[in-house]
């Protein structure tokens, strides 16, 4: 699978799992997405995505990488729907 495309699917993962924040951007925990059966089953490399779609400034989250555990209380806000 391409990042393009992992990208893509990331985007419909959070939009399906998220809800709109004060900014009405679509934000979701990262636990949230971590955990959910379907994100597992689609994201070979959740973290590694993650990090991909920041770059491009598809997504925001504080921090450099997130963890499991640690993190699962980030926002994963989505900057462009």
């Amino acid at each position: 699978m391409n990042v393009s495309h992992e990208i893509n699917l990331l985007v419909e993962e959070i939009q399906r799992l998220g809800s709109k924040n004060d900014k009405d951007q679509t934000s979701v925990k990262f636990g949230v997405l971590f955990r959910d059966d379907r994100c597992a089953n689609i994201f070979e490399a959740l973290v590694g995505t993650l990090k991909a779609a920041k770059k491009k400034k598809i997504i925001d989250f504080q921090g450099e990488l997130l963890l499991q555990g640690v993190h699962d209380d980030v926002d994963v806000i989505l900057l462009k729907e």
